[in-house]
């Protein structure tokens, strides 16, 4: 799993740049007012807005824009009734499974620009199934290793989660989708500084990457996080960390 929480780690730094030129803010509360239409507008009651309700607060996200995403969703907006969840799966250059999530109001204009890209960067577009069944729904919050000692965590194993490993300086900590609120709140109560905590599609296995295919790995996720209709992208790679942390796109 060596370099998976790095590139995590990453991400969650570029999320601040993004949210400064307001890409972040418009995806955030896309998925804000899907969430709350799907499942109602009370974060107690509805897991999926909970968390991305915090994913924007993490943001620094306005308190009133968080609001207004929440009414427009379960108040059956017309804006929020256009937007469906579509998934695309695929497969990058060395064999890596790919998994994206979107929230589009033109399912025929995004998969055509997500195919373009997985031609664009040597990897292709799969068909429904081709490589869903290799990845789980799970909670996952990530913790500075280096400021943090693992009995710090203990909280989190009694708050319900169901793995704690390290991976290089990172705190990988696992739980149940439906667990993840918990988890984070007892590890915010306990004094721990939480780098990121998200829903995400965790895969079973991983394919080793060759260095001279990790760029173009690297970039066809980075270019597919940029396309304004998706909100995540999974992918199952094995990169040595300090090769990603060199080649990752700044």
């Amino acid at each position: 799993m060596s370099g998976h929480s790095k590139w995590s780690s990453i991400k969650h730094k570029k999320g601040a740049a993004d949210a400064k030129r307001g890409q972040l803010f418009t995806k955030l509360a896309r998925a804000i007012q899907v969430a709350a239409r799907e499942g109602g507008g009370d974060p107690a009651g509805n897991a999926a807005l909970a968390t991305a309700v915090q994913k924007a607060r993490d943001a620094s996200m306005p308190k009133d824009n968080i609001e207004r995403a929440i009414a427009k969703g379960a108040g059956n907006d017309a804006d929020a009734d256009s937007f469906e969840s579509v998934v695309y799966e695929g497969y990058a250059a060395g064999g890596v499974a790919v998994l994206v999530e979107a929230l589009t109001d033109n399912r025929n204009r995004t998969g055509s620009e997500v195919r373009h890209l997985f031609s664009h960067h040597a990897g292709g577009l799969g068909e429904p199934g081709s490589v869903a069944w290799n990845f789980d729904k799970k909670g996952v919050v990530l913790v500075d290793a280096e400021r943090h000692h693992e009995d710090d965590l203990i909280v989190a194993i009694d708050a319900g989660a169901e793995d704690l490993t390290r991976d290089e300086n990172v705190w990988e900590i696992v739980t149940a989708p439906g667990d993840l609120q918990a988890v984070r709140d007892a590890l915010a109560a306990a004094g721990v500084e939480i780098q990121s905590a998200d829903l995400t599609m965790r895969p079973q296995s991983r394919v080793e990457v060759e260095e001279g295919q990790v760029a173009r790995v690297l970039r066809l996720l980075e270019d597919l996080e940029d396309q304004d209709d998706v909100s995540a992208v999974h992918a199952n790679f094995d990169i040595d960390a300090a090769t990603l942390e060199r080649l990752a796109p700044a």
